[in-house]
């Protein structure tokens, strides 16, 4: 045990062998959607923070209503078409959208510059706080790299020891992993880290049963341990936060005894790929002007992202609990997207939902590629478009179906980005290859010439890319006109060929993502679930036949789209150059940016330069090399230990009704029987029944004491 670790044990602690507490159950009972209770507490937000939404939106309003008097200027000459209406209409929602975000950005630029008081008071240079409440530590984790996941939990112990406030955390691996094999991983790579860093203070649940995903999980916990808790701190596999940062959310929901929850502005770190370090640098430079603007109007109706917040577990319990949907997935069911959802619940019992931004500390890792990234995208797709069953929930704060709203806004405008671009071109199409009408029926005194006006439509097509790139540059300005944040990413020059290159990148990549993103649409609308996928994080598994596979579809779309523009005019190719040179070009960008080295090397960030202690702490840990763990049933047996300590984790056995038989481990069962060596036993049975043998003690020792 080294020194570090050792600090974690208190004098009276001797080691334990039990993987959890005593239990200490708290009532979580799903509330009806139709159903508003009396709000526990009586909190708003002020005058200031309605001041400032009514400035948002009536920014947003403002700019909304230019462009679409400027589109229809560009439309109406002749009349509008059927075609050009939808195109003026879908034009609408989406400036709206972009115009909202420019606004918000606008705020951000300002917040950045003036630095007003967070909405939640946090210090950040003074003394750390003592503290005088318990939080749990959650890690849930489904079929992930337990060496990995281990590495980063070790580092976050390691950097709470160093505050000096151990005692006041207990941590939580929290596993729905389905994989025999990693589950056992994941018991040996516990076992192996309780050994160094103090058995009491950490602990592990394997959960056989994975309803409801990962909210499941996490209200299953707060059935059996949370009212020996004041808060807890829910955390992805790729979560890291500093244990200065644990302290002061702590401390802060001590002082705010109105706040269900604090959200941190996790930072993107350890991206290797061209893809991770284009989103990480993004994320770095673009994330907290956008945050920041979001903070200023958010007051006590923030938002809620899943991961690194601090949860106040007496709000969660009470208020948080989430129906099931009504209806077939995959609409109906659990809710995948619940972190939106436990927020406006909350919100809606009258607790404070607060975001601070400046904190720092809290960071997270990306997908290695555009394919993972869209795969992930995928099933945050399907949860958001869910949040439309939510929306008419009786007593939601309406900033709150305002978040439920942009969520589901996010997945929604690439079907009506792609749609605005087709109408585009069969207007175009139509206007050259059908012949005119210029006499209508009846009677008309001058003939309908189909015209539009293609200054007009310039003057209308920059102001919309204006209301894209000007974010991007306010980000940028920001960053330059402060010394330490320039440095960080490695000077004004580097920072603004940085900036140049991941523009040109970024509107490549877009296009196959409005493809991506609208086929998931299309999908989820026509019935099909996205399931429960385990998300790669490596950066080493992507092919080049899946690339090509993955991509054929966003490549085939602007070929198609290319033709058209050129069976048009050359002029109306050159203005769709953007799209379709992204489409086209899909297979090589994509290629591209899954790759390693050269462009990657140019985006920086502060935290490659002056990493923080815990990420320097989480690499130092990821270089030893994890000891070897072959599958499950083997490394039982070759593991007595292991195995007992594995068996003395099991649940007791469920009670069955007669009747009731466990197929996959009366099936096991049978299948040892005919075995006559470990070998041919463990040969013999699948994936489910391995998972049935590890559930049940007396048939894991059968199959253990086999002859080899």
């Amino acid at each position: 045990m080294d020194a570090m670790s050792a600090r974690l044990r208190r004098p009276d602690e001797r080691p334990a062998a039990d993987f959890l507490p005593a239990e200490a159950p708290r009532e979580m009972v799903p509330s009806p959607l139709s159903q508003a209770a009396s709000p526990r507490r009586a909190i708003g937000s002020g005058a200031s923070v309605a001041l400032r939404r009514g400035l948002v939106l009536a920014g947003t309003a403002a700019l909304t209503l230019a462009g679409c008097v400027k589109m229809y200027e560009v439309v109406e000459v002749g009349g509008v078409t059927v075609l050009e209406g939808l195109v003026l209409a879908l034009f609408g929602i989406l400036v709206a959208w972009i115009s909202f975000a420019f606004v918000t950005a606008l705020a951000g630029f300002g917040v950045m510059l003036l630095r007003p008081r967070e909405t939640i008071a946090i210090d950040r240079a003074g003394p750390l706080p003592a503290l005088s409440t318990r939080t749990a530590m959650l890690l849930p984790t489904y079929n992930e790299d337990p060496d990995a996941v281990m590495v980063r939990l070790r580092a976050m112990i390691d950097s709470i020891a160093e505050t000096g406030a151990a005692a006041q955390f207990d941590w939580f691996l929290l596993s729905d992993t389905t994989d025999p094999d990693i589950w056992i991983g994941e018991e040996a790579a516990y076992l192996s880290l309780r050994d160094a860093c103090g058995p009491h203070r950490i602990y592990y649940r394997h959960r056989a049963d994975n309803v409801a995903r990962k909210s499941g999980n996490i209200a299953e916990w707060v059935r059996r341990f949370g009212a020996a808790y004041d808060h807890m701190i829910i955390l992805d596999a790729d979560s890291l936060m500093s244990g200065e940062t644990i302290v002061r959310l702590a401390h802060a929901m001590e002082q705010a005894p109105q706040a269900a929850l604090i959200q941190t502005l996790p930072v993107i770190v350890n991206g290797t790929s061209l893809f991770a370090r284009l989103q990480q640098f993004a994320g770095r430079l673009y994330g907290p002007i956008i945050a920041s603007g979001n903070a200023w109007w958010y007051g006590a109706e923030g938002n809620y992202w899943g991961h690194n917040a601090i949860i106040r577990v007496e709000a969660f319990a009470q208020d948080a609990a989430l129906p099931e949907l009504s209806g077939r997935k995959p609409f109906g069911g659990h809710i995948l997207s619940h972190d939106f959802i436990e927020a406006a619940l909350m919100r809606r019992a009258g607790w404070g939902i607060y975001m601070t931004v400046d904190l720092g500390g809290s960071y997270e890792e990306v997908p290695p590629s555009l394919i993972d990234y869209a795969a992930r995208d995928r099933r945050w797709c399907q949860g958001n478009l869910q949040h439309l069953a939510v929306l008419p929930a009786r007593g939601l704060h309406w900033v709150s179906r305002l978040h439920l709203l942009i969520g589901i806004g996010a997945y929604v405008t690439a079907p009506l980005w792609l749609a605005f671009l087709v109408l585009g071109i069969l207007i175009s199409l139509q206007a050259n290859f059908v012949r005119p009408e210029y006499f209508p029926k009846g009677f008309a005194l001058f003939p309908s010439w189909p015209a539009q006006d293609p200054v007009l439509a310039a003057q209308v097509f920059g102001a919309t890319l204006g209301l894209l790139f000007v974010p991007k540059l306010l980000a940028c300005v920001a960053t330059l006109l402060t010394s330490e944040r320039r440095h960080g990413f490695g000077g004004g020059l580097r920072l603004c060929a940085a900036v140049l290159a991941e523009t040109v990148l970024a509107a490549l990549i877009a296009p196959s993502m409005m493809i991506f993103q609208s086929v998931a649409v299309i999908e989820i609308l026509l019935g099909r679930d996205a399931g429960w996928q385990v998300q790669r994080r490596s950066d080493g598994g992507v092919s080049r036949k899946e690339i090509v596979r993955k991509f054929a579809l966003p490549t085939a779309c602007g070929l198609v789209m290319a033709a058209s523009a050129t069976a048009v005019s050359l002029p109306l190719l050159a203005w769709m150059s953007p799209v379709i040179a992204g489409l086209v070009l899909a297979i090589p960008i994509g290629l591209l940016t899954a790759g390693r080295g050269g462009l990657a090397r140019l985006f920086t960030t502060p935290e490659d330069r002056m990493p923080p202690r815990v990420l320097v702490r989480a690499r130092e840990l990821a270089n030893a090399p994890p000891p070897p763990c072959g599958p499950a049933l083997a490394e039982l047996r070759q593991n007595a230990e292991l195995r007992r300590e594995h068996v003395r984790s099991l649940p007791p056995p469920r009670r069955r009704a007669p009747g009731d038989i466990d197929v996959d481990l009366a099936t096991a069962r049978a299948r040892i029987a005919d075995a006559e060596t470990f070998a041919q036993a463990a040969g013999f049975l699948s994936r489910r029944e391995t998972l049935a043998v590890l559930n049940d003690g007396a048939t894991l020792e059968q199959v253990a004491t086999l002859p080899g």
